[in-house]
């Protein structure tokens, strides 16, 4: 087994060798971009990648009704692998080195594959993407968790990709820039800012966890905490909602959430301008439209322009925990989403960018913000700040939150909201569209709190 201070040996070397140069510039200055005379669309002269397109949201009800906004339609379904592989009956990881025009801190721990069509096709004429057969071409191996998930539903258009984990038995070439890690190597990695990519950990989510058996040997030394964990992530454990409970209250909020989606012109869209360049909101908040050339070492392909979604603020998700019965259990709300592909799916107890609420009403505000950002230190079992997608997100971060607190039934009095365990958060992702992007990323950094100490492999 590698040790991690030979990995960051490795890291520290490849911040040598690979890196992404990026340079703003206008969008109308973008090579190969353009957008359409009559709406604005931005796309690719190829026809590939993604679009950058204008949609009015209508939600009656909600404390705001109606806005407009720009939004990612890339409606190819990406590939996001990771290779397994046991060495003296441990497995490991293939990871990858990769370096994001959107990282802030250059290169982050990727998946063995992190691919779009496009790019796995070749559409931008650079080079093969290594390792791709093992996922196209899956029957040959063990697959270990294949399904589609959705990716941000606030700047993506009913955006999937394929997650996928694929266990081998033979050999594997080991290519430069790739690292086999352990799965307690890779949680440990969760706990430093800006390393482990949101591709690697939306698939960490997905991978089925071993626990250990209840009161294992290895057990006796764990805090409380702890062990109520390590419960929470085993079949049968004590559950507050039963799965059939859980599947009823997800499809009648669903059949209930009343969210209209529809196109409008990128060109004059309501609340927002073209100003030195860029697509603004009025506000000065959320987000701006950007172009950005980009310059390489270690990619596929060594220089090229793109627009890019460039958030303002950071953004916040908590995930509340408590103990009922000895099980841990995490709370969770319905969350309606611009871009989901079926109105609403599994969101963490918290997810906002609190500096918006400064310019939206009041009823807008999270029921649990102080909740989770007014914790105690000794209640915050997580704090860390994650980058997310660095292929089209331009330096946007998110403060990872896990905060316990005793169990208070008046928590989940909301209708949107339910106690519910890893465990069953684990069985949901065994489909798609259950639980979303955020969720995903925070139950990665709980199943760490697990897993670092505990023997926990694939199964």
């Amino acid at each position: 087994m590698r040790s991690l201070e030979e990995f960051y040996r490795a890291l520290d070397d490849a911040r040598e060798r690979m890196f992404t140069t990026v340079e703003r510039v206008p969008l109308d200055a973008l090579a190969g971009w353009s957008a359409d005379p009559a709406t604005g669309t931005i796309r690719h002269h190829r026809g590939g990648f993604f679009t950058v397109e204008g949609v009015r949201v209508d939600r009656p009800g909600h404390p705001v009704d109606h806005w407009s906004q720009p939004i990612i339609n890339q409606p190819e379904i990406g590939i996001l692998g990771i290779l397994v592989k046991e060495f003296d009956g441990v497995p490991h990881c293939l990871m990858q080195l990769k370096a994001e025009p959107g990282n802030c801190d250059g290169i982050q721990v990727s998946p063995t594959v992190q691919a779009t069509r496009s790019n796995y096709l070749r559409v931008h004429g650079g080079n093969p993407v290594p390792y791709l057969e093992y996922f196209r071409e899956p029957s040959r191996h063990r697959v270990v968790a294949d399904v589609r998930q959705s990716e941000q539903g606030a700047w993506f258009l009913r955006k999937r990709n394929r997650n996928m984990v694929v266990e081998v038995q033979g050999e594997v070439e080991l290519l430069h820039g790739f690292h086999w890690l352990t799965l307690p190597q890779l949680h440990r990695l969760l706990a430093q800012d800006d390393l482990v990519n949101m591709d690697t950990r939306s698939v960490l989510a997905c991978l089925p966890l071993i626990a250990p058996e209840p009161e294992h040997e290895r057990d006796r030394d764990r805090d409380e905490f702890t062990m109520a964990l390590l419960r929470s992530c085993r079949p049968g454990s004590p559950t507050r909602h039963s799965e059939q409970n859980l599947l009823s209250w997800i499809t009648d909020t669903r059949v209930r959430t009343d969210l209209s989606v529809s196109g409008v012109p990128l060109t004059g869209l309501p609340g927002w301008r073209r100003v030195e360049g860029r697509i603004s909101h009025d506000s000065g908040r959320f987000f701006d439209v950007i172009g950005v050339q980009v310059t390489a070492a270690g990619r596929e392909v060594a220089r090229w322009d793109q627009p890019m979604i460039a958030p303002y603020g950071m953004g916040v998700v908590g995930l509340l925990v408590t103990r009922i019965d000895g099980v841990l259990h995490a709370l969770v709300q319905l969350r309606a989403e611009v871009g989901y592909v079926d109105a609403v799916e599994l969101a963490p107890t918290l997810q906002c960018v609190p500096e918006n609420y400064d310019v939206l009403p009041p009823a807008a505000r999270p029921p649990l913000l102080d909740e989770v950002l007014g914790a105690p230190a000794s209640a915050v079992r997580f704090d860390t700040v994650q980058s997310e997608e660095g292929g089209r997100f331009y330096h946007a971060r998110t403060r990872h939150l896990i905060v316990e607190t005793p169990y208070r039934p008046e928590l989940a009095e909301h209708p949107d909201f339910r106690w519910v365990t890893p465990h069953q958060l684990s069985g949901l992702l065994r489909h798609s569209h259950y639980v979303s992007m955020e969720a995903r990323s925070l139950l990665a950094c709980l199943h760490s709190l697990a897993t670092v100490s505990s023997p926990a492999g694939v199964r």
